[in-house]
């Protein structure tokens, strides 16, 4: 962010990441090749729009008002905001085992976070943008897992990194400012950082989930703001304190109980089925 402004870092990332990921696909498929017909294609975009588009534009945004801590703490909503959605859209009841373990990664968050969000200067825009965000990629989680598109994982994130790089270009060229952008070798690394590690690596396997089960797969964002504490531990040496410690606890309780759940689930209809 010292070298560039944050929508043209989101936009310049979203275009690498899908030409990687769509030439992965024309390198590993080289025979009998699928693309997405139009109605798939319009579903991707869609769903782009959501999960890329306006997701990046309003937490880049909601960033200018409200602090680090807030931003890192936004995460731990989306759990519940799938487990409502999920409800809505696809008709899917939860059982209390899935309600505990999102109470408990909730509230293990907020106790990690708590000494991060004293003295905050966070707004109320800063915080219905940041909400807003939240819901947005939540509503695009859930409908990704209801649309079930038969399409490789690959080519599908590859397609909607660029329909979301194409749909946020309007807004990248009127509202980032492309000419603060200063080419250095930091903001470049940066950059590939995001388009592999993030958008590449991160995005498939989190796709991966989602089609298993969207509430599931929801209660592992509850890792994302304990990463980052320890990233801050790391890099920037902010230290680690008791509250960390006592809500990295929480979650990882949450997360273990939410597994094993799962696991005697599917050990239930195991044995219905051999009945």
């Amino acid at each position: 962010l010292q070298y560039s402004p944050p929508l043209a870092i989101a936009n310049t990332r979203f275009f690498i990441a899908g030409t990687i990921l769509i030439a992965i696909y024309c390198i590993k498929t080289q025979k009998n090749r699928q693309w997405p017909k139009r109605t798939e294609l319009t579903k991707i975009a869609y769903f782009a729009l959501f999960n890329s588009t306006l997701y990046a534009f309003f937490y880049v945004t909601a960033m200018k008002y409200t602090d680090a801590g807030i931003g890192s703490l936004s995460v731990s909503i989306n759990p519940l905001m799938i487990v409502i959605l999920s409800s809505l859209m696809l008709g899917r009841s939860s059982n209390w085992v899935e309600w505990l373990c999102i109470f408990l990664g909730i509230a293990g968050i907020f106790i990690a976070s708590y000494p991060l969000l004293q003295n905050s200067t966070t707004t109320f825009l800063g915080l219905t943008l940041i909400f807003a965000s939240m819901l947005i990629v939540s509503y695009a989680s859930v409908y990704f897992a209801k649309i079930k598109l038969k399409m490789d994982n690959i080519l599908f994130n590859g397609v909607q990194l660029w329909c979301g790089a194409l749909l946020l270009l309007p807004l990248t060229l009127s509202l980032g400012h492309y000419q603060q952008m200063v080419l250095d070798v930091k903001l470049i690394a940066s950059i590939l950082w995001l388009s592999i590690a993030v958008s590449i690596i991160g995005l498939s396997c989190w796709f991966y989930l989602l089609k298993k089960d969207a509430v599931h797969a929801s209660l592992w964002l509850f890792l994302c703001p304990l990463f980052g504490f320890f990233y801050a531990w790391l890099f920037m040496d902010e230290p680690i304190t008791s509250y960390t410690i006592a809500g990295t606890i929480l979650v990882i309780a949450a997360l273990s109980i939410s597994q094993k759940g799962k696991f005697q689930n599917r050990k239930l209809k195991a044995e219905k089925l051999e009945s």
